[in-house]
């Protein structure tokens, strides 16, 4: 890397290769800026590859004030971020990189296809076509004293002076792809606020008995609702030997990590036949004949798959005889979930820079120069395209906020 007087043209660093770094690369190279995108990684976008082997679900379909209602905690300039590039404009981007996509059944949107190695070769070629330059098996570690970058890669350390960085090192989920949260210290000692940084996404424990973890761990829970406060979703989940995970869990990651946090438990209240409302149930129940036993009923009556009738009577091993009471049970079984697991195995991370730091343009306000973007800043949300559709938008905010800081120089 050289300085802007060797080559005329301003000079940018992007540390960390994954979507939210390229998409920064993508708006500054294209501006005519000299661009470096550092990777720790031997090879670019490791967890954007992961993510395309369930298909690579981009973003969603859905109304844009829900779709930004998805995240937390709220705030305004990644509000602004995502408005300035919607999910339409995703979209038209992968679109234009020759990778069309389609929504899916449940409103979410794919690559047609169903595969991230496509698209990101597409996307590589373009930055390479724009000159970006991607130097791998390289670590940022930190500033020297005169504010240069410090880097650590295979011919040993070095410095390296620019006009601007933009740092999109991700959370600290799946580490062995690239995000472990190595920053943290490194920005904690500059006074920088950094929330810890926590499982999201995940699944969570719970005290199954050894009859019940062998004999269902790894069996589905499809069309059921999880309800924990004021907060009702539906979708499906996984037993697992020692909790539960799933689509519908990680709708219900955050307030679910929160009441274990502060309580040491999370009783969470889950329906098995979110279809039926109660007294329908208890009508079905009912009318089962005298004969039947328990677990014929549950099968045909009340129509639950054997993980779900297990499920049941493993939250209450004494099942009410009362057709009533039993229907009650089933629309809101006491799942009680006692601890996180571990955030190496989670989808994501919550967490992170604080946006109190950063301006409106995603730079640092105690180090000018610096920009920050993707999951690395105090924002999470659930699966669904709401995790690829902010690392997009973020880095490209942050980009257009190092253009416009270079600018007003």
């Amino acid at each position: 890397m050289t300085t802007p007087s060797a080559r005329g043209a301003a000079t940018v660093a992007v540390i960390g290769a994954g979507p939210a770094g390229l998409a920064a690369a993508e708006i500054l190279a294209e501006a005519g800026l000299q661009v470096t995108v550092i990777e720790r990684m031997p090879s670019p976008a490791r967890k954007l590859l992961i993510a395309g082997r369930g298909g690579l679900n981009l973003t969603h379909s859905e109304p844009l004030e829900r779709f930004l209602a998805r995240y937390a905690p709220p705030e305004r300039r990644l509000d602004a971020a995502i408005r300035d590039f919607p999910p339409q404009a995703l979209r038209d981007w992968c679109e234009a990189l020759g990778q069309p996509t389609f929504v899916g059944s449940s409103g979410r949107v794919f690559p047609q296809a169903f595969k991230a190695s496509p698209l990101l070769r597409a996307w590589l070629a373009r930055l390479d076509g724009l000159g970006v330059t991607l130097r791998t098996r390289t670590r940022w570690t930190g500033w020297d004293a005169d504010g240069a970058l410090v880097l650590a890669g295979e011919h040993g350390p070095e410095r390296v002076t620019v006009d601007a960085s933009v740092l999109a090192l991700g959370g600290a989920s799946w580490p062995r792809l690239g995000s472990d949260g190595a920053w943290v210290p490194v920005l904690a000692a500059e006074g920088i606020s950094v929330s810890p940084l926590r499982p999201a996404n995940a699944g969570f424990t719970a005290a199954w008995s050894p009859v019940f973890a062998e004999r269902f761990a790894g069996a589905p829970l499809k069309r059921i609702a999880l309800r924990l406060g004021p907060t009702q979703v539906r979708g499906e989940a996984v037993i697992t030997r020692d909790g539960i995970e799933g689509g519908a869990i990680y709708a219900l990651s955050r307030p679910i990590r929160e009441a274990i946090e502060a309580t040491g438990e999370a009783v969470v209240a889950l329906d098995l036949r979110p279809d039926l409302d109660e007294a329908a149930l208890a009508r079905r129940l009912a009318g089962a004949r005298p004969k039947e036993s328990r677990a014929t009923i549950l099968r045909k009556a009340a129509s639950l798959s054997p993980p779900a009738s297990g499920l049941l009577r493993e939250a209450a091993r004494d099942l009410p005889a009362e057709a009533g009471a039993l229907a009650a049970l089933i629309k809101a079984v006491p799942l009680r979930l006692t601890g996180l697991r571990p955030i190496e195995r989670a989808i994501s991370s919550a967490g992170g820079v604080a946006f109190a730091d950063l301006d409106a343009r995603f730079m640092l306000r105690s180090r000018p120069g610096t920009f920050l973007a993707g999951e690395m800043l105090d924002w999470e949300a659930p699966t669904g395209g709401y995790l690829l559709q902010a690392s997009f938008a973020s880095g490209r905010a942050a980009a257009k906020g190092v253009l416009e800081w270079l600018g007003g120089r």
